[in-house]
């Protein structure tokens, strides 16, 4: 392996001349040495595909945020980020002292309504009796009054208390539909004070994951702030902006690959489309395509994802890992010739499993070695 290197590095002068010239790699001429390799392979042309990479982030398929109804002061704040809750689990407590006293107070005016109206009927009990009876003591004596048989004064103290009777019975029955709405106002207050109290102790709508703690013990909850941020759903997925001019590659239901660095070697997992916003933002041109991540340990939202989006294939020639001797940062693949093996200068790509891509340096169909057979030169 020393000999390898030192036949490297006498060419390193001459890999740099080429590279600053703007030349691909190409064989270092007239370069021989007594290199023998472990085992060899042969340069393969293959056909790659042509991928496109729209960066994106992973995301939890359903986020609900979970909010106050009620203006009050926080009490306890059950769980914390990671936790996992149930549909029904107790997640933030608020104060319901002023709730409590105003459904208190509903409570005794409902009892006071309930009162008045029982009051109010037995009233108007009272007044249609009285109204029955001047009624037909007015008939009566009218009766009597076109007869001659009472003066014309009797007939009108009966007409006076007939009409008393009758504006005191208006006025018991005004009180009953008084009271009656007085109750029912009351009623009303009484729940809409039991739904605010129920408000007071926030609970889990669907069993999920704790995402985000906003509040504490002591801060002020009111309609619309937010509290916690629960993920719901069962997987998640990436979310990515693809460009306008590629959108036409890429359909709800494709099978596409994704990878997440995060994850470690490779990363690449097989994502599907399940959702593409029909919209593009006006400002980078891009559409939000979302692509359903299968289930893996270590995969959390938040991580930086990049969705491949496939552009059709190209040529490319691929090698063994093990093939390409690194020194700095050039790279050297050994190939054999008619008469020995010959140092050439690489230009690596990708990697393709356990292969690297060649950019430039071969051509393919080349016979090239891997190591350094036992007994060469230390």
């Amino acid at each position: 392996m020393h000999k390898i290197s030192i036949i490297i590095c006498s060419l390193v002068m001459a890999g740099c001349l080429l590279a600053a010239c703007g030349s691909d790699p190409a064989p270092v001429a007239g370069s021989r040495t007594g290199y023998t390799p472990e085992t060899t392979a042969v340069a393969e042309r293959v056909s790659l595909p042509r991928l496109h990479e729209a960066v994106g982030t992973v995301q939890a398929r359903t986020d609900i945020s979970v909010e106050a109804q009620v203006t009050g002061r926080v009490l306890q704040v059950l769980v914390r980020p990671g936790d996992k809750v149930a549909d029904g689990d107790t997640l933030v407590v608020l104060d319901s002292r002023a709730t409590q006293a105003r459904l208190e107070q509903a409570r005794q005016a409902r009892q006071t309504a309930t009162s008045m109206t029982s009051q109010a009927r037995d009233f108007l009990s009272s007044a249609k009796a009285s109204f029955a009876k001047a009624e037909s003591t007015y008939r009566r004596m009218k009766q009597l009054g076109e007869q001659r048989v009472v003066t014309a004064e009797e007939v009108e103290q009966a007409e006076s208390a007939y009409l008393q009777a009758k504006a005191a019975l208006s006025q018991a029955e005004q009180g009953v539909v008084a009271a009656q709405a007085r109750g029912r106002e009351a009623d009303k207050v009484i729940q809409e004070a039991e739904v605010g109290l129920d408000y007071t102790t926030i609970l889990a709508r669907e069993t999920g994951e704790v995402a985000k703690r906003l509040v504490e013990p002591g801060d002020l909850a009111f309609p619309g702030k937010k509290l916690l941020v629960l993920q719901t759903g069962t997987s998640l997925r990436l979310e990515a902006m693809v460009r306008e001019g590629l959108i036409g590659r890429v359909h709800v239901g494709d099978t596409v690959q994704v990878v997440v660095s995060a994850l470690g070697t490779g990363g690449s997992l097989t994502a599907t489309v399940d959702e593409m916003e029909p919209l593009a933002d006006p400002v980078t041109r891009s559409f939000l395509v979302k692509a359903r991540l299968p289930e893996v340990a270590g995969l959390y939202p938040g991580m930086f994802g990049r969705l491949l989006v496939p552009l059709g294939e190209r040529e490319a020639v691929l090698v063994p890992e093990r093939a390409v001797i690194r020194v700095g940062q050039l790279d050297t693949v050994m190939v054999r010739t008619q008469e020995s093996w010959q140092p050439v200068y690489v230009r690596t790509g990708e990697a393709v499993g356990d292969r690297v891509e060649i950019i430039s340096g071969l051509s393919g169909g080349e016979t090239v070695g891997l190591g350094v057979a036992v007994g060469e030169a230390k």
